[in-house]
């Protein structure tokens, strides 16, 4: 297999079979990519396109994301609050981008998809479904890393410094993607692994496996070398494109569902343990300590998400009794009533996308303030929980 790099977004390859792959790499908000994918499969008429897409994304695209289908409700009550609310920053990050530069972020995969149609070109949709990439991420991120990855999304997506198209174009080269993946992957290995290695893996296998002789491939930047390191194994004889192994949502472990409910557990026996061996009076203290904590912390969050005052009182009271059961918590109490006091309606979904776009539209509309109260009261609940499961362990040799 021989690999010639063209230019900072074009890699030709030609396989030991004979076939020759062509790889247009893009950035998702470039209008030259846009430009420069139409003009390459117009010159090149391949026998058929692979794009970066998948079924859920393209239909978004070409038919716009239908956020009134949506039950808030219900999401928090599927415990999907962490995973809604990161995919509607990332959305209004890359949009946020796109509107600084007069482009809609994915207009060069929806180009070349127009392209293909015009000239009759054979596409495939190569990139793996959006709901499995974000549940492997999430799946196999811990809470604080989950915070991380939201933390970065919000910083990201709310910076007033804009990007101009020089700096667009400065992240098609290689060796500022390489800088940026590395620090991905030290930050954030295994949403690393997840949005990158691994879809690098998945894009790799649909393109070696796509019919034709000449197959062009339009697909992120950040994708070339992954793919082209993964064609190379693929070339060999004793290789599969086999990709069943990552195109599952993974089951949560055993550990970590019981993590949880072993942290309760042992909160409850380090109570009853202090009634024994230090007396009622001194397990009664420390359990209203336990109390003010976590109806304080819960108060806080509630409060920083401004919610409703039925939510942030029903937040507060619920939060010492519910902070003992993983599968409540004080922000799905909170959430929920913020749902029902404040129903968002049709205008708030149809606001949704623009709203997502600025962190005032984010405390603006009810959907999104139902999120913030959901996250905020939840994550000041289990930052209380962490501080005085300490404090009763340290009780412990004074016992």
């Amino acid at each position: 297999m021989t690999i010639t790099h063209e230019s900072d977004t074009e890699t030709r390859i030609e396989l030991k079979d004979g076939r020759k792959i062509i790889l247009i790499g893009t950035a998702h908000i470039s209008e030259e990519s846009v430009t420069e994918v139409r003009e390459k499969i117009a010159s090149e008429k391949p026998d058929r396109v692979c794009i970066e897409l998948d079924e859920a994304r393209y239909k978004s695209i070409t038919e716009g994301k239908k956020w009134s289908d949506m039950n808030i409700a219900k999401v928090l009550k599927e415990r999907k609050g962490f995973l809604l609310l990161t995919n509607l920053v990332l959305s209004s990050f890359q949009k946020k981008l796109g509107l600084d530069l007069g482009t809609k972020p994915g207009d060069e995969m929806l180009a070349a998809i127009t392209t293909c149609k015009e000239l009759e070109i054979p596409f495939d949709l190569a990139d793996r479904d959006i709901t499995i990439t974000l549940k492997r991420a999430w799946a196999k991120s811990n809470f604080w890393n989950k915070n991380k990855l939201l933390s970065a999304l919000f910083a990201s997506a709310f910076t007033k410094e804009k990007l101009s198209e020089e700096d667009i174009e400065e992240l098609k080269k290689k060796n500022a993607l390489s800088n940026m993946m590395e620090e991905l992957a030290k930050e954030l290995p295994s949403v690393k692994e997840v949005l990158i290695d691994e879809r690098d893996r998945f894009l790799a296998s649909k393109i070696y496996d796509a019919q034709g002789k000449t197959i062009m491939a339009v697909i992120g930047a950040g994708h070339a070398p992954g793919i082209c390191e993964h064609l190379e194994k693929l070339s060999e004889e004793d290789s599969s494109s086999d990709i069943s192994d990552i195109n599952f949502i993974p089951k949560t472990g055993f550990v970590r569902k019981a993590m949880p409910w072993l942290v309760s557990t042992l909160v409850v026996g380090l109570f009853a343990y202090m009634g024994i061996a230090r007396g009622v009076d001194q397990m009664l203290e420390n359990m209203a300590w336990w109390a003010i904590f976590q109806a304080g912390f819960s108060f806080i969050g509630a409060s920083l998400a401004l919610a409703h005052p039925l939510s942030i009182l029903a937040g507060t009271l619920s939060a010492p009794f519910v902070s003992l059961v993983p599968i409540i918590g004080a922000g799905l109490v909170a959430g929920l009533v913020e749902s029902a006091v404040r129903k968002p309606n049709v205008g708030d979904f149809e606001r949704l996308p623009n709203d997502a776009l600025t962190f005032r539209g984010f405390y603006k509309n009810k959907v999104t303030r139902i999120l913030l109260v959901f996250f905020y009261t939840n994550f000041a609940s289990i930052i209380a929980k962490f501080i005085l499961f300490k404090f009763l362990i340290d009780l412990l040799p004074k016992i």
